[in-house]
């Protein structure tokens, strides 16, 4: 009886149990809801993905376009997963839409871009180094080529002026060419848009990726244009936004610009000591007779700079359906410059659309359009550098001061040119893609792409005929304008067919082949007018002038390419990887039989941890060798350069002057294209789990055939011949190391480290020992130097070996030229009582011998902290403000380091100069104008705060970021100009070549930024 009574008791207890999960189960599926949405990871969708509801058996899978749809309840949640990437769980709430992307759990399972396709790093045979959306956005940057520094091993960028919408230099392993570019080639989704292209015209936050092909093996599939290596841009589409309403962000960000760290020099009574000083030396008036109180002291860096703002705000509306993707935005830039009458404005417009017309047959199109208004500046930084403390800014009556009474001389006044001149330009740029997509049989795609390019250049530029200098010397020239217009039209198809096999489980082939043509045409017109008599119109009615002085100017330029390349990509096993590359440029640029060449490379790779004899190990979790060999090209001159061109030439007539036209300089429709050929080996590894991941690569380089201008006998009429005649080397490694140094609940901590060298030495000048370089007309062409067995270029000059200390000195060293006690002494290498080039020596090169990036993240919770330090060791730079601002007479202002220089009787033992004696003595350039460009900078630093939007109770919000970040915040140089990372000729001419030359170049400014990134 007691038994019983017991069994039925627990069967009483059974069935309510039962009851209750029956009930609590049909109360769940009544509340369950439809989740659907996409799973993406590195911008693309992953077909096949796991998701699964947690703790329970229901599960589906991703489509070939990475969405899904599964039935969940509120408090479920949801497990992606997929092989290669990290597991994410999201709880499901409110939300009936869930996009997730997948992080991935190994750096070589990541998909990158390449040439005319996509491959997963771990099935890369070639040199490719990726940077991600994130990285491009986590500081905010006007130009996309701003924020790749330090980012990529084996890409030198060189921000070299802080002036708004300013481009950079960017070396890829080094260059490669004396007289072609040396810049990379930029490809944006698939567009070849050359190495020119104005990047402004780009909002850095429509980019997905940016991938950096850097040997032959990546390169080499695009000929003629990849020598100096290829950035491919891709923007962003509908993936990853998920089916259903469109998904809206926006982004919004407002900066301080602050005057950065700036030279030191005289101060106003430190610079009147030196200047009457020199007069006494020379036997002159002092210009600065009385108390120095009674004298003006301008600080002429802060007259013309000041703190400035940038607002920046865009927004992008994208979504999927089954069949359509979609990415539109709309943003909005502006910038006031440091420095006053400079400055940036741009509105860019982007739309991408992809629509699966059927199972077979894919199209869409990009487009993007901008518009920028840009003040080019009338008034530079290295204005402040010429002008006297002392130097009125107004006269008496409080018109502007335009005369120089201490060298008896007008005077620019910058504040005169700031409020009275004009240079401004305006560029309209529109640059499409259309493209087909048919797959008429399983695993073969054929596409074609037709991609237009428009652009409209305007420039005006006004100097007024009030300008100070002009009225205090009572010239009534007039005033001067210029209208300048350009106009280019281009367009690039691109046709391609791939068929994509596997046999037998262990054999997988990829094969490619296509054809490209290119066509481009640059229209340039300009007028220019002088003897304007009225500031009225300035230059919008050049008719205004003096006719008799018109100048007008035209001219035009086109090039055609046509190319055809095939690539194969075979893979045994996953585990042996072979990639060969072809392909066929002909050029318009180059005379018959030399249009066409041909570019081959050979790859390959070997998975070593998928080998019986790694499998028992628990360091690698990849480990990848790879090699390999190749040739690229470089056009290296501009259209027409083979021909003889026609040039102005007056002869005289029956005793009258006439126009007439000669010869400019000889033809040679022998010119080819530079070749380099370029070897590369390279050992990537996943170790630890997954936790670092490195990769250490080793490459040489050799360029045949560089194009030189080579002096010819003057009997055929020409000192000179661009002539095929040179070579070149370059050599060097690169490592990077990524790593997740700690995960412990809420907190993860990461870092990357890039490290690059690169080592460049000229092997043929085509039989010449060394070429002078003009960089400066006043310093003459001896500084600069191109020599065999040295890098591109070399700085040369006399070595400085401080001040003469005494009369005896000077009597017992045998030296004949001018010298002074206390004047400057240089080394007279050859003994023969004079300095002259002969004495020259190599003073220094601006080649690093290492560059460097070290980013750090850490993330707590909702907050997120990254900084980022950049910089090189073992560069040098030439202070070309060194002539006028140490040695040179009091006229100008000097470095505050000239207040410790030799004094009679005060400061006898020092290696300064006194004060007038370059007159005298004779400056040649030497190895003071040689400074030390090694440089730490703090690139970025930014705080995120990732707002919890369902803890907020932000209904319809996805995600929410609000963040503050400072860029350029610290610089530790040694250079008299703080920053060594200037030039003076930007990418462009000399700038090819004449790296690391600076004279007062626009300031990278220090920036402080709030922003708000809002999803919705």
């Amino acid at each position: 009886m007691k038994l019983r009574t017991t069994l039925n008791e627990a069967l009483n207890l059974r069935q309510i149990k039962l009851f209750t999960i029956l009930f609590f189960s049909c109360v769940a599926m009544s509340f369950a809801q439809t989740v659907t949405g996409t799973v993406t990871a590195d911008g693309q969708p992953l077909p096949g993905a796991t998701v699964l509801v947690k703790g329970t058996t229901t599960g589906t899978s991703t489509d070939f376009d990475g969405n899904f749809s599964i039935n969940a309840d509120a408090t479920s949640t949801l497990i992606f997963s997929y092989v290669g990437y990290a597991t994410k769980e999201v709880a499901v709430g409110n939300q009936t839409v869930i996009n997730v992307v997948l992080e991935a759990d190994n750096a070589l399972d990541e998909v990158v871009v390449i040439g005319y396709g996509t491959q997963r790093k771990s099935d890369l045979t070639g040199s490719v180094s990726s940077v991600s959306a994130e990285d491009l956005t986590v500081v905010p940057v006007s130009r996309v080529d701003q924020a790749l520094q330090g980012r990529a091993t084996g890409v030198q960028v060189t921000q070299v002026s802080g002036a708004p919408g300013a481009g950079t230099v960017i070396r890829v392993r080094g260059g490669n060419s004396i007289t072609g570019s040396n810049e990379p080639l930029w490809v944006i989704d698939g567009i070849v848009v050359g190495t020119d292209f104005n990047l402004n015209n780009i909002n850095s936050n429509d980019i997905q990726s940016i991938e950096i092909l850097k040997d032959a093996s990546s390169i080499a599939i695009y000929g003629s244009r990849g020598a100096n290596g290829v950035v491919l841009v891709t923007t962003k589409s509908g993936r990853g936004s998920g089916t259903g309403k469109p998904q809206v962000s926006v982004n919004i960000y407002t900066s301080a610009q602050m005057v950065p760290e700036l030279p030191h020099m005289l101060t106003q009574e430190e610079q009147i000591d030196y200047t009457n000083e020199d007069a006494r030396y020379r036997n002159t008036a002092e210009p600065f007779p009385n108390d120095p109180s009674t004298y003006p002291d301008n600080d002429w860096f802060d007259l013309i700079m000041g703190t400035s703002p940038i607002y920046s705000a865009d927004v992008s509306i994208s979504g999927a359906t089954e069949n359509l993707n979609y990415y539109n935005s709309l943003s909005y830039f502006n910038q006031d410059g440091l420095v006053k009458s400079s400055g940036l404005e741009k509105f860019i417009f982007r739309s991408n659309l992809d629509y699966t017309l059927s199972d077979k047959l894919k199209a869409g199109f990009r487009v993007n359009y901008s518009r920028i208004s840009q003040d080019n500046g009338v008034v530079g930084f290295n204005n402040a550098f010429g002008t006297l403390r002392t130097q009125p800014i107004y006269n008496d009556d409080g018109t502007y001061n335009g005369f120089n009474d201490v060298i008896g001389a007008p005077f620019n006044n910058p504040l005169a040119a700031i409020e009275l001149n004009t240079n401004e330009t305006f560029t309209n740029n529109l640059l499409a893609t259309a493209y087909l997509e048919y797959s008429p049989i399983e695993n073969l795609v054929i596409r074609s792409t037709f991609s237009p390019e428009f652009n409209n250049i305007k420039q005006n530029r006004f100097n007024s005929s009030q300008l100070p200098g002009l009225l205090a010397i009572n010239v009534p020239d007039g005033g001067e304008a210029s209208v300048r217009s350009v106009a280019s039209t281009g367009w690039n198809n691109e046709n391609t067919i791939q068929y994509t096999k596997d046999f037998n489980e262990e054999h997988s082939l990829v094969a490619l082949a296509g054809a490209s043509f290119q066509k481009v045409s640059v229209e340039t017109a300009t007028a220019q007018a002088f003897g304007i008599t009225s500031d009225a119109t300035g230059f919008n009615n050049l008719g205004f002038s003096d006719p008799a002085r018109s100048v007008i100017t035209s001219d035009y330029e086109g090039f055609q390419i046509a190319s055809f390349f095939g690539r194969l990509n075979y893979s045994y096993k996953d585990k042996y990887l072979l990639t060969l590359v072809g392909r066929t440029d002909g050029s318009s640029r180059f005379a018959p039989g030399n249009k066409y060449e041909f570019y081959p490379s050979i790859a390959g790779a070997w998975k070593i941890t998928e080998e019986p004899f790694m499998q028992n190990q628990n360091v690698f979790q990849d480990l990848k060798l790879r090699a390999s060999w190749g040739k690229s090209g470089n056009q290296a001159i501009e259209a027409y350069r083979t021909l003889g061109v026609l040039t102005e030439a007056n002869t005289t007539l029956g005793g009258a002057e006439l126009p007439g036209l000669t010869i400019g300089r000889p033809a040679n429709p022998n010119l080819k294209w530079e070749t380099t050929s370029s070897y590369d080996i390279a050992l990537e590894a996943s170790l630890f789990g997954g936790k670092v991941f490195t990769e250490f690569n080793y490459y040489y380089k050799k360029t045949n055939d560089l194009l030189l201008d080579v002096t010819i006998p003057r009997q055929t009429g020409f000192t000179s011949q661009l002539q095929n005649v040179g070579s070149l080397e370059n050599k060097g490694w690169e490592l990077m190391i990524n790593s997740t140094n700690l995960t412990s609940g809420d907190f993860t901590w990461g870092s990357t480290v890039t490290l690059s060298s690169n080592e460049n030495k000229i092997l043929d000048l085509g039989g010449a020992e060394f070429i002078d370089v003009t960089v400066d007309e006043i310093l003459g062409s001896d500084n600069t130097r191109l020599i065999v067995g040295q890098p591109v270029p070399v700085f040369t000059g006399a070595r400085y070996l401080g001040t003469w200390k005494s009369q005896q000195e000077i009597d017992a060293s045998g030296f004949a030229g001018p010298a002074v006690v206390g004047g400057a002494r240089f080394e007279d290498v050859n003994g023969d009582g004079i300095i002259s080039t002969e004495d020259y020596v190599i003073a220094g090169d601006p080649t690093p011998d290492l560059i460097f990036g070290v980013e750090n993240n850490f993330s707590y919770k909702n907050w997120d902290l990254s900084f980022y330090f950049q910089g090189t060791v073992g560069n040098e730079v030439f202070n070309l403000l060194m002539r006028n601002n140490y040695f040179a007479r009091g006229e100008a202002t000097k470095f505050g380091g000239i207040a410790d220089r030799w004094i009679e009787g005060v400061n006898e033992t020092s290696d300064i100069p006194r004060a007038g004696t370059d007159t005298v003595s004779g400056i040649p350039p030497n190895t003071e104008y040689i400074e030390d460009g090694s440089h730490l900078r703090l690139k970025t630093l930014r705080l995120a705060y990732n707002v919890p939007v369902d803890g907020w109770g932000l209904n319809g919000v996805k995600d929410a970021t609000i963040y503050f970040s400072g860029s350029n915040l610290l610089l530790l140089s040694s250079t008299r100009l703080i920053d060594p990372e200037a030039s003076r000729f930007g990418r462009s001419g000399l700038g090819n070549i004449a790296q690391g030359y600076l004279s007062g170049q626009y300031p990278n400014p220090r920036v402080l930024t709030l922003g708000l990134n809002v999803t919705f």
